[in-house]
């Protein structure tokens, strides 16, 4: 039967991925022997000869027509970069530039992006966007639209502001892209992506459905070279880094919480990176002793359920090719989660922090057109929360190869394999760890050509010395998007014994069940884009089909053609407590065992981003478990053209139980402030109080790049109580731990 299935399944897929592509447009790229001169100008013969890419499409507020700014880009190359050249018709009285910063978020700038698909699978590329200011941003492109901006590479641009257009000269180094030299003819797959936020345009090169996100390679057009592009040699990057740091911790009794003493440690580190390009498509990257405290701190969120949340990846070492190491499974069953190396929980401060890691290797990329590998080691230190907790050194190994098939589909495979040395441990230090956990799998992903189609299909199973942590996981999803209808079906089971000690696992022993559908209109109204209805689920049953958790809504959207939306629904909550629950998570009364079913609704809004002003909120009102919740969250940002921005975030939980049960008020409030004086020096800060976990946090980073890719941080952070506990001496600002780090890290081409 399996097999039967299977076979359909595949047959079914490669009936998807023959479909006929949509007609595109296609750029002709030329060599040129003539240097040409980052300025802005565009005056060099080689820009006269190119061909010129315009006729820009719509793609926001509507997808038919030509944009109303025009758009002319040119392309050309030497042995070194990859070179393109703009024009952007638009006045400087017009231009919106949230700041000076590199990496501006999308849609909070006007932008021109180049979207590179060097391989043509619809699903890998780079994304290099600049605005009229000559900030710059790069990201790499997974899953065909996923953009990772936390990835930094060395690149050039220059800007010339005319009274009615932009002009921008974009110098790529091809030692920074991935891609394969063929013998003969050769081509890539581009798209070039222009947003004005004013009049809140988005217009493409290649057309791109307004259904679909503008970065989307699968709609590309074909670059095509009259001359093989380079081979680019040696492409090795060393990355050495130097730290200075003071932490103090006030360590206090757990009950009286009177300070017992005050630890005040100096240290200093230098480790560093290196990135060596084996071939032109695949990179090995090495780090020794790294440091990443430079990377923003968690933002911290009001937690009302049972299980653990998830944090994203911010580390740059483990973002390229992070696909083919993070995205395996579902979200809720990750077989690899990165943040397990390096990060652990400490249970005496109950807070998570930083774990030494002595070294590590990441081999990752293309060893032809069809097959990518990816290959992980990494080693990290044990630590000692005290005398009695100890978390043992590990080692963690993963290993992922994907092979695509029809067109944008692969069939992938992974392997994890966490070692703990616990041998120097005590018996009682080493209760709770197992000598090692290991975890392999077989996935399908299935992408039709027109962006239509999408699905996966998984089966984990994890291995241990324990018969107890020996289980699976298996799963399914198939979703279709098209200009109206939406739909989606999935189905998820983690059995009991199931075990990824380096995944990301939040519950056991369940089966899930997710269908949705949504129907979208678009009206020819005046200031209404579109608006749409769904119907969305997701009911959790135990293995033997006993309902555990259930979510049902329906809801109905409306965004506006200045990308303000506003959305109302309705949901019907159901949820069985195995043990006892208490639901603020803060020791109150526990819920006791049995099912609760509760209903809401539900009010979202938020502005658009053309203004300089802006705002969001999310309200909730409704029972939760036997009582009732209000809730309100949201922000307020005021942007300050071009330096930056300051926003206040709120997140109120006002929840209401019968006694002896919570009824409390939690609030998590938070101000940013991001600000770019120049291009090259930024300042940011964040305040978050928090009382559900009774904890204030500041963090501040003045970050200098005193060179491509090259800069100095000065991080300050600090934790403290938020509110007052009673019979003790702790009040606000309490201190509980602060740090300064000092770090200068400088990248230098080999």
């Amino acid at each position: 039967m399996k097999t039967t299935l299977l076979s359909l399944l595949l047959v079914w897929s490669s009936l998807l991925a023959a479909q006929e592509p949509l007609p595109v447009k296609s750029l002709d790229i030329r060599k040129t022997s003539t240097p040409i001169l980052l300025d802005g100008a565009l005056n060099e013969a080689a820009w006269q000869e190119a061909q010129v890419a315009t006729d820009f499409r719509r793609q926001f507020p509507v997808d038919t027509g030509l944009a109303t700014a025009r758009t002319e880009i040119r392309v050309c190359f030497d042995d070194q970069y990859l070179y393109v050249g703009a024009v952007c018709w638009q006045a400087p009285e017009d231009y919106t530039v949230q700041s000076l910063k590199r990496d501006f978020a999308a849609g909070t700038s006007d932008a021109l992006n180049v979207l590179i698909d060097p391989y043509k699978d619809g699903l890998n590329g780079f994304f290099f966007g600049v605005n009229p200011l000559n900030v710059q941003r790069e990201a790499l492109i997974d899953n065909g639209q996923t953009t990772s901006f936390e990835w930094d590479n060395r690149w050039s641009s220059a800007i010339q502001n005319l009274p009615d257009r932009w002009i921008v000269e974009m110098a790529i180094p091809f030692k920074t892209l991935r891609y394969k030299v063929a013998a003969g003819e050769n081509s890539w797959r581009v798209n070039f992506v222009r947003t004005r936020l004013k009049n809140w345009e988005v217009s493409c090169w290649q057309p791109v459905p307004q259904q679909f996100s503008p970065n989307n390679i699968a709609f590309a057009g074909p670059l095509r070279w009259d001359a093989p592009p380079p081979k680019p040699g040696a492409n090795i990057a060393l990355i050495p880094y130097a730290t200075a740091r003071t932490d103090v911790n006030y360590v206090r009794d757990n009950t009286s919480q009177e300070l017992i003493r005050k630890n005040t440690d100096w240290d200093g580190g230098a480790g560093g990176d290196a990135k060596i390009g084996l071939t032109p498509a695949l990179n090995l990257d090495l780090t020794i002793n790294p440091d990443f405290s430079q990377v923003e701190v968690d933002r911290q969120v009001t937690n009302l359920s049972r299980f653990e949340l998830f944090f994203p990846e911010r580390r740059q070492f483990f973002l390229e090719n992070r696909d083919l190491f993070a995205m395996f499974g579902f979200p809720n069953a990750r077989p690899f989660f990165s943040r397990r190396i390096g990060l652990g929980f400490n249970p005496v401060q109950r807070r998570t922090e930083t774990v030494p890691i002595i070294a590590g290797a990441r081999l990752s990329g293309k060893i032809t057109d069809d097959w990518r590998v990816g290959l992980l080691n990494m080693q990290t230190a044990k630590v000692s929360w005290d005398s009695a907790n100890v978390l043992p050194a590990a080692n963690f190994t993963v290993a992922t190869v994907q092979k695509k098939v029809f067109g944008r589909s692969a069939l992938s495979a992974i392997f994890v394999d966490k070692e703990n040395f616990l041998n120097p441990l005590s018996e009682s230090q080493k209760a709770g760890f197992q000598p090692w956990n290991r975890v392999a799998g077989l996935e399908y992903n299935l992408y039709s050509r027109d962006n239509r189609w999408e699905g996966e299909w998984y089966y984990h199973r994890s291995f241990s010395p324990d018969e107890r942590r020996r289980g699976q996981t298996l799963a399914h999803f198939l979703g279709y998007n098209d200009r109206h209808l939406s739909a989606r079906t999935g189905y998820m089971m983690v059995d009991s014994f199931y075990t990824s000690d380096a995944g990301f696992i939040p519950r056991k022993g369940f089966q899930s069940f997710f269908p949705g559908v949504g129907w979208t209109f678009y009206p020819k109204h005046r200031w209404i884009n579109t608006w749409g209805l769904s119907l969305d689920g997701d009911m959790t049953y135990s293995l033997k089909f006993k309902e555990t958790d259930r979510d049902l809504s329906a809801s109905i959207w409306l965004a506006t053609k200045s990308q303000a939306e506003i959305s109302l629904g309705f949901n019907n909550q159901f949820t069985y407590l195995f043990e006892p629950f208490d639901p603020s998570n803060q020791d109150a009364a526990e819920l006791p065992v049995g099912g609760y079913s509760y209903s809401g609704v539900w009010l979202d809004a938020t502005t658009g981003p053309s203004k300089d002003f802006q705002a969001s909120v999310e309200l909730f009102a409704g029972e939760f478990f036997n009582g009732d919740i209000f809730s309100a969250v949201g922000e307020f940002i005021y942007r300050l053209q071009p330096y930056g921005t300051f926003a206040l975030t709120y997140s109120y939980n006002n929840i209401q139980l019968p006694a002896p049960y919570a009824s409390d008020d939690l609030w998590l409030v938070g101000a940013r402030t991001e600000l770019a004086f120049t291009r090259n020096f930024f300042a940011s800060a964040f305040f978050q109080w928090n009382t559900q976990d009774n904890n204030f946090n500041i963090n501040t980073r003045l970050q200098w790049r005193f060179a491509p890719v090259s800069d100095v941080f000065l991080v300050y952070t600090d934790n403290s109580f938020a509110e007052n506990i009673e019979n003790t001496s702790v009040r606000f600002f309490t201190p509980k731990n602060r740090a300064v780090v000092l770090k200068v890290v400088y990248w230098l081409n080999v």
